[in-house]
């Protein structure tokens, strides 16, 4: 599910908005912001089509997480998912190249208390 938005990162290119299938973005004074975060199907596409990195989706679809920026930059988490595959500036192997059950498995057991 759609859990941040980062106002320091966010460009205002509206991209979030336009591939977003379930329309859960809105543009405030030139920010994107979740509007409809209920609606977000954790489909990842405005994680993985944001060119600045300013987006976090948790990899559990069915209940949101609380999230805080700082640790998921110090983490390497922010950005990672365009990383995965293989969109990132960074991008070495990517998941087309390797298994990445284990990506997720991690996520969740870190977001359930694992």
């Amino acid at each position: 599910m759609i859990e941040l938005v980062s106002s320091d990162r966010c460009i205002g290119c509206n991209v979030c908005v336009r591939v977003c299938p379930t329309n859960v973005f809105d543009m405030k004074d030139k920010i994107a912001v979740i509007a409809r975060k209920e609606d977000c199907q954790t489909c990842f596409m405005c994680e993985a089509y944001c060119p600045v990195d300013a987006l976090y989706v948790a990899p559990q679809a069915d209940w949101s997480v609380e999230v805080d920026e700082a640790e998921l930059i110090a983490s390497g988490i922010l950005g990672s998912w365009r990383e995965e595959i293989g969109w990132g500036q960074r991008s070495g192997d990517t998941m087309a190249e390797r298994d990445t059950t284990p990506f997720f498995e991690v996520f969740t057991e870190q977001y359930r208390g694992k």
